[in-house]
């Protein structure tokens, strides 16, 4: 039998730290860095104190600090709430919980509207940017099937989940944000535009 490893809390304490650490600078400088371009492995380990190969071997490439940051992210911004909201008896009630969740994450961090901008100019982020609102469309997707009448044609769920998939954008947030309305105020119209998405789904649906 081959020997076990040991490793020691302490050791493993100071792994974690150096971790935090990095991942810490590596947000930091997606928030306050100059040209969010010059993100990669070497900037992020000279703000974090660190040698460039501790960052490597903490997360094996840039995309994988990215996952690292973006967790952090999506972590402190709120969307582990999301679970409990896909829990919801009633899917339009879920459905306005997903709404108020994801104007709370855009609103909350200005790293989120970095790094939709520099989808247009770095492949990597933006490849990794639309990894993450896959996650968010397969959410809707979920809450469409269980809204959707027996009689919904296939077309009218996809037209549902693409228009309330564009609505819960960050894009979407950016632009009514900017008109001057409140976080809240956007809220109140991204849920009534969603609620508009669904009608064509529930006609056919007595109930409705």
């Amino acid at each position: 039998m081959p020997p076990r490893s040991y490793v020691s809390p302490a050791r493993s304490a100071a792994a974690a730290e150096t971790r935090e650490r990095v991942i810490e600078a590596a947000s930091r400088t997606l928030r306050e860095g100059e040209s969010i371009a010059r993100f990669s492995l070497d900037t992020v380990a000279k703000a974090a104190g660190v040698t460039r190969l501790t960052v490597y071997n903490q997360f094996g490439s840039r995309r994988g600090l990215l996952e690292a940051v973006f967790d952090e992210i999506a972590r402190h911004g709120g969307l582990h709430q999301l679970a409990d909201a896909m829990t919801i008896a009633d899917p339009r009630a879920a459905l306005d919980r997903m709404v108020e969740i994801f104007c709370g994450f855009w609103s909350r961090d200005t790293a989120v509207g970095r790094l939709h901008d520099a989808m247009a100019t770095d492949p990597e982020f933006a490849e990794a940017v639309r990894e993450r609102n896959e996650r968010r469309r397969r959410g809707v997707t979920a809450l469409i099937d269980r809204i959707a009448a027996k009689g919904a044609s296939p077309q009218a769920r996809k037209d549902a989940v693409d228009l309330i998939f564009a609505l819960t954008s960050y894009p979407t947030f950016a632009s009514l944000s900017s008109a001057g309305r409140s976080r809240d105020e956007v809220c109140r119209v991204v849920q009534t535009a969603c609620h508009a998405a669904l009608q064509p789904l529930t006609l056919s649906n007595p109930s409705s």
